[in-house]
């Protein structure tokens, strides 16, 4: 009788660097895990957006930080960060954001969860400096269903913490949904901390690298 184990990481092909042809998995990947590790695509009309906020530009910005992970069926999960939040939020408000919001006028008509997106594209939240002060770095990572739970999210953020550290960073942030508890407990796991409540509920977490 056959069986069905789950999968582990001996089925990964690669964990390499990412490269500018992965931008079109990386995004099909966030909208595949935006709702809290599961398909966010029916949640909007436009579910690209949320790769617009949360994956593309990391890609772009610092792309010797993203970190792709592919099985036999290819990309599967990534890694994308940023050494350097401040300067990561100016970057986008130059070449990032100017193009988007041409691209998605504020008085178009949209569905709710769509406007509450372009909302964040025409007026992105600055992270706080008592935040970046200490934790001046951040991450988003995500791995599609059929690779979560086989201990690669482990080895891509020790992949970062290394690189981080050669860097000299002094600590790194993430923002987590509240409703995400199989998450927060894997970050607890890797040694990050609750520090503070979004105002939209999600909890930022942070890991101490000196």
């Amino acid at each position: 009788m056959s069986r069905n184990y789950p999968p582990t990481v001996d089925a990964v092909l690669s964990i390499r660097p990412a490269a500018p042809a992965d931008r079109t998995a990386v995004e099909a990947i966030c909208v595949a895990t935006g709702d809290d590790g599961r398909d966010a695509a029916g949640r909007y009309d436009d579910p690209t957006l949320l790769a617009h906020l949360w994956a593309t530009p990391h890609l772009l910005a610092d792309p010797a930080l993203a970190t792709i992970v592919e099985d036999h069926d290819g990309p599967a999960g990534y890694l994308v960060a940023a050494a350097d939040t401040v300067a990561f939020e100016q970057w986008c408000e130059q070449h990032w954001w100017p193009a988007l919001r041409q691209r998605y006028p504020l008085e178009a008509e949209r569905r709710d969860t769509d406007r509450e997106l372009v909302r964040l594209l025409h007026a992105p939240e600055a992270t706080p400096a008592s935040l970046t002060d200490r934790y001046p770095a951040h991450l988003h990572i995500n791995l599609l269903p059929r690779l979560q739970g086989t201990g690669l999210g482990r080895l891509l953020i020790e992949r970062l913490v290394t690189q981080l550290q050669h860097r000299g960073v002094a600590g790194v942030h993430l923002g987590v949904s509240a409703t995400n508890e199989p998450a927060i407990g894997f970050y607890r796991h890797m040694g990050f901390e609750p520090e503070a409540v979004e105002p939209d509920g999600g909890l930022i977490m942070v890991l101490s690298l000196t």
